[in-house]
């Protein structure tokens, strides 16, 4: 089966911060920190060249960063 690579978003869970593959039904990991929540999405998402959304307490995105191919960066033609 192939590796199938997703963005990780971080959101609230109960008082907590969880981290979640795009589309998975668990959490791959909750935390009492946001920013360790976040560190930890940012390594899976830097190892799969993906994103990581993170979400605020009221679940809706507030920041995302891109590893990998941008498909919407702009690409030199000069050179």
């Amino acid at each position: 089966m192939p590796n199938i690579q997703k963005n990780q978003h971080v959101v609230p869970v109960n008082g907590n911060w969880g981290v979640k593959g795009e589309g998975n039904s668990r959490y791959t990991k909750i935390f009492e920190k946001q920013v360790d929540a976040y560190e930890y999405a940012r390594n899976i998402a830097r190892n799969q060249k993906t994103e990581v959304l993170l979400h605020n307490r009221k679940g809706q995105i507030r920041a995302r960063e891109t590893f990998g191919n941008d498909p919407t960066n702009p690409k030199d033609k000069e050179h």
